[in-house]
């Protein structure tokens, strides 16, 4: 049977924490607590469970402060876990029979992350894998019969194991904050943390989040050495600044970058709504059905489904009404069967 280190960084977590810990004893050998500063009942919470309670220096970098709390770890395994999630029974039991189970060669075990578009988070998915218990060290091994190399890639499983993450809402603000000072500081922005602050930005980011963005995507865009697909994120987030802004030729000018590559459920929405805005309906129709027939979102998929079909019924509304105002009952007859059907679709 292996061994489990729980491995948590808190931070003002006294709401959600003893919720969190009573879900993880069940099968936790140790449980390492890393308070990065709180003020809060934290501490004193988290004593009910463990005794191995650190202090680490917040230091802006979720990494190093992860990096801690594994240093600390004694067990087999590392499992990590954040005060916001939660494991009901059934879950526990299946994570107290791996620990029987699991072959000895196994790197990674994926969990399967659930309920995260409930609080507006980075994700466009309410279910999907991540790596969730760590071999606490790898061996070694020499594989190949012939032309032999040590083998690198970690062997991952799988599971069927469910987590619940539920937060108190969402943690916009903060990874903005840090965003905003990783920029500053000039350290250079991955293509995975780039395609994070843009998601981040479509998902929870205020008009002031935006704003604050401005300067970061440019650069982005007049950089050679970014991705086509960093510059289609940079090119639909300078698109919704300028929309906010009322600069239409800028705003134009990102927008079309999406839109000649292939276009994205994000810049047609963006078109939709400027038409709407516009009163030009019809023209809006057009690319909010786009925006769900016609392309993919690439930073939220709530553009693809749930927003461009409100837009569309309102759209249909207010064409009903301009053709009642003039007297085109058969067209005001069409505009209330398309409302419908679109209705039918939703439930």
């Amino acid at each position: 049977m292996i061994t489990i280190s729980v491995c948590m960084i808190v931070k003002n977590e006294e709401k959600t924490l003893k919720r969190c810990l009573e879900s993880l004893v069940s099968f936790a050998d140790e449980i390492i607590i890393v308070d990065t500063g709180s003020v809060d009942k934290t501490r004193e919470i988290a004593s009910l469970y463990t005794e191995k309670i650190y202090d680490f220096q917040w230091v802006d970098d979720f990494s190093k402060a992860r990096n801690y709390s594994f240093s600390k770890a004694t067990k087999e395994y590392i499992y990590v876990a954040d005060a916001d999630e939660l494991i009901d029974e059934e879950n526990q039991k299946k994570i107290q029979q791996l620990k029987q189970v699991l072959l000895p060669e196994i790197d990674v075990v994926q969990m399967m992350y659930c309920n995260q578009m409930e609080h507006n988070t980075t994700y466009n998915f309410d279910k999907e894998y991540r790596p969730k218990l760590y071999k606490r060290l790898r061996e070694f091994q020499w594989v190949d019969c012939i032309h032999e190399s040590v083998r690198l890639d970690p062997i991952i499983y799988d599971s069927d194991i469910e987590i619940i993450h539920k937060p108190e809402g969402n943690h916009g603000s903060r990874d903005f904050s840090l965003f905003q000072k990783m920029i500053a500081r000039g350290e250079k922005v991955s293509k995975k943390l780039h395609n994070m602050y843009a998601r981040e930005l479509y998902i929870a980011g205020e008009e002031q989040d935006f704003s604050q963005a401005k300067e970061f995507f440019i650069g982005t865009v007049n950089d050679n050495t970014r991705t086509i697909e960093e510059i289609k994120e940079a090119s639909l987030i300078l698109g919704r600044i300028y929309h906010n802004e009322n600069d239409i030729v800028s705003f134009f000018q990102y927008i079309i970058k999406d839109i000649v590559t292939e276009a994205s459920s994000e810049g047609c929405y963006e078109l939709g709504t400027f038409f709407k805005e516009q009163e030009k309906y019809e023209e809006a129709c057009n690319w909010f059905i786009n925006a769900i027939d016609a392309s993919n979102a690439v930073l939220s998929i709530k553009y693809q489904c749930e927003f461009p079909r409100r837009q569309l019924l309102e759209c249909y509304e207010l064409l009903e009404q301009r053709a009642k105002k003039e007297n085109k009952p058969e067209l005001a007859k069409q505009y209330i069967e398309a409302r419908k059907n679109l209705q039918n679709e939703i439930r």
